[in-house]
């Protein structure tokens, strides 16, 4: 169930390159699994901002952006104290499946929902190993955080900088049974093509209402069109027309 909520920022700090964690305080009640997001109004912009959920508890909110364009600027002049409305809740999110030996695949922004996953995951008794995907070293963020809940993590960065050098798919343990992904859709569908196992993939498209009237983000799957913002954003591998 979402909602348009008023939250005030609490912090809005630098963590990479070009990248930030938005801390902000109100009703977080909508927010029920891991992988959904929220749409931020940004001062200046009629459009509000699409964000996933990097964290959240009772009365606080962390979203996770990268400065990409005006409106992403525009956030990073958010300061303490100021206001902003946030429809909270949406999405579908990542559905958590019993796996023995699970894989969380991120890359670049596709990291922000990522903590929040691995932590529930650990939190049901399963150890997920987890790839994090990256252009440079400068970029990286969220892998001490996950590691420090008790996950394995490997990174790949396309420049070599830090851990292997490559991609994602470079960088895959031999071993697992079940894998969650969120990143660009290059990313994803290198991933479906170096993978035969079952997943989930979370979707990055470009959005403008964020609840599902406008029909602008939608993707292709085995049963026609469905609408990232409100179907999804997260697809099984089996409902995907990859």
């Amino acid at each position: 169930m979402s909602a348009d909520r008023i939250f005030e920022v609490a912090h809005n700090d630098p963590i990479a390159r070009d990248t930030y964690v938005l801390t902000l305080n109100g009703d977080t009640s909508d927010l029920t699994t891991p992988g959904q997001f929220v749409n931020v109004e940004v001062p200046g912009f009629y459009l509000r901002r699409p964000l996933s959920v990097a964290d959240w508890s009772a009365g606080e909110l962390q979203l996770i952006y990268k400065v990409l364009g005006q409106g992403t600027a525009a956030m990073t002049r958010m300061s303490p104290g100021d206001q902003t409305r946030i429809i909270s809740g949406l999405g579908n999110g990542f559905e958590i499946t019993e796996a023995e030996a699970p894989l969380i695949v991120g890359g670049g922004v596709g990291v922000a929902p990522l903590f929040a996953l691995a932590r529930e995951l650990l939190s049901r008794g399963q150890s997920p190993q987890v790839v994090l995907g990256f252009n440079s070293a400068d970029e990286v963020f969220s892998a001490e955080s996950i590691r420090e809940l008790g996950a394995s993590v490997a990174i790949a960065t396309v420049d070599g900088s830090e851990g292997t050098a490559g991609f994602v798919t470079d960088a895959l343990p031999s071993r697992f049974d079940y894998f969650y992904a969120c990143g660009p859709t290059p990313m994803l569908k290198a991933l479906a093509s170096a993978t035969e196992q079952p997943g989930q993939f979370s979707l990055e498209e470009r959005m403008a209402c964020g609840f599902g009237a406008c029909m602008g983000c939608v993707t292709n799957t085995v049963d026609g069109n469905q609408r990232v913002c409100k179907e999804g954003p997260v697809f099984s591998r089996e409902e995907l027309a990859w």
